[in-house]
Order: C-alpha cells, then sequence, then structure tokens
C-alpha cells in the first residue's frame, strides 16, 4: 500500500470515527510536514528562534487542522494544514513579544543606513559599506544583524494574511494543467533573474542552493564554508532586495 493510500484509509477511518488511536497516527504521519513549513520560517527568521521550538509551535497548528478538517470535501489535507502550521508558529511568536526596543532602534538604523548609501552610491552596498556608515566592525553588524532577524516576523505575517500562497499555489496548478498558460513561466524567470542579479555573488549563491538545489542552511554553510548563521544572514538579506522587483512573484520563494 503506498503512502497516499494509507494516509486515506487513516482518514476514512477518522472520518468514521474520531478515535484518540487513529488521530495520533494522523499526527505523526504529517509530522514531516510541520519540519517543512518550520523549516522555511527558519531560514526567514533566523537564529532568532530555535527550530525545534518552531516544530514545537507548529505540532499545535497541525493537532487543529487534524480536528478540523472535513475529509469529505475533496479539499487536500497538506495545503489546508500548511496555513494552520505558519499561523500556529506565527501567533506564538508574536505572543511572546520580546523585542526589546533597542533592537527596534538597531533595525532602523540599518535601514536608513541601506537608504542612505544606495541613494549616494548608486548600487546596493557592501556588508563592510554598512558597517563604516553605522560606525561600528563588520562582525558588530552581523551581530546586529542576527538580533534584528526576529522583527521580520511582521512582514512575514503580513504577507501570509494577504493569502498570497494560496494565490500561489493555485496559479501553480494552473501551469501546470493549462499549457496555454505556460508563457506565465518565461515572465517568472524573467522578473527572477532582475531580481538576483541585484544580489552579490554570496546572496545569489544562498538563493540558488536553497531554493533551486534544495540544500539545508548546514549543508549551504559547509559548501560556502561560513557559519549557518551568516547563511541565514544572507538569506533575509537577498529577500529583502528581491521583494520590490518580485512583487507578486515573490510567492515562488516563500510559498
Amino acid at each position: 500500500m503506498d503512502k497516499d493510500k494509507a494516509r486515506n484509509k487513516l482518514w476514512e477511518q477518522y472520518a468514521a470515527k474520531k478515535t484518540a488511536a487513529v488521530r495520533e497516527q494522523l499526527i505523526l504521519e504529517y509530522v514531516p510536514l510541520v519540519k517543512i513549513v518550520a523549516g522555511r520560517l527558519s531560514m526567514y527568521l533566523g537564529y532568532a528562534v530555535e527550530f525545534d521550538d518552531l516544530v514545537g509551535y507548529g505540532i499545535f497548528g497541525l493537532i487543529d487542522a487534524i480536528d478540523k478538517f472535513d475529509y469529505g470535501k475533496g479539499i487536500k489535507f497538506e495545503t489546508y494544514a500548511s496555513l494552520r502550521i505558519r499561523g500556529s508558529i506565527l501567533d506564538s511568536i508574536r505572543k511572546m513579544d520580546w523585542i526589546p526596543r533597542s533592537v527596534r532602534q538597531k533595525q532602523k538604523k540599518i535601514e536608513q543606513a541601506y537608504i542612505d548609501l544606495e541613494a549616494k552610491l548608486k548600487h546596493p552596498p557592501t556588508d563592510e559599506e554598512v558597517a563604516e556608515e553605522l560606525g561600528i566592525s563588520v562582525d558588530e553588524f552581523y551581530d546586529w544583524e542576527g538580533q534584528t532577524k526576529i522583527s521580520g516576523v511582521q512582514s512575514l505575517e503580513d504577507y501570509l494574511e494577504q493569502g498570497t500562497e494560496v494565490k500561489a499555489q493555485g496559479t501553480r496548478r494552473a501551469v501546470a494543467e493549462q499549457p496555454e498558460l505556460a508563457f506565465e513561466q518565461d515572465e517568472v524567470k524573467r522578473v527572477l533573474g532582475e531580481a538576483l542579479s541585484q544580489l552579490t555573488e554570496k546572496e545569489c549563491r544562498v538563493i540558488q542552493l536553497y531554493y533551486y538545489e534544495e540544500l539545508t542552511l548546514k549543508e549551504i554553510s559547509q559548501i560556502m564554508d561560513v557559519s549557518e548563521s551568516r547563511v541565514s544572514q544572507l538569506h533575509t538579506k537577498a529577500l529583502g532586495k528581491m521583494k520590490d522587483k518580485l512583487g507578486d512573484h515573490m510567492e515562488l520563494l516563500l510559498g
């Protein structure tokens, strides 16, 4: 019996009688989905939150999804559950409200430094240039960046609340099922190419290894010979640069 048939059988059993035993089996069956969702958010948030904590928060979303899922409607559970898992993780982080004022101030200084330098230099500034503008060392700049990662929760939350992920999944299915929509793929490739051209060599490398070759943060750090936290910093910085250029296509990276 293949995995899909086994899962369908579990759902049929649970729909007929919601026993604790079958519920537990479903939870164990879909734990890998929680880890996938947590992994995506972990790359966005960096080391501000431990991966295991994200998984723990996501499990609550998975359980809620299992309890509320209507198998008879023919909706794909993975799509339904992913949204609830993400929501559970983001809700848990938001409720902590642990971002000190000093961290928010550092984030504003970093953002302003980027704006000022891009206007003056006419190109995206390097880490060294930003550090010099802030009057701190490069290592201290990296430390600042690490501290401000958690503040990305709000922008990510706003993005997901717009329903972009659902739209993205629908678009991907439509392109795959309707050959006449294949031209959209060429447009996406063009826009993505323009967005990538704004990145530094290292930022571009991180994006390629993570999204195209689907390597883990640890594997990328070994290939690039930098720390895992540095890979996370490069990833977040790259997404920030690509956001405006990608626009509606941003779901390709965060979906």
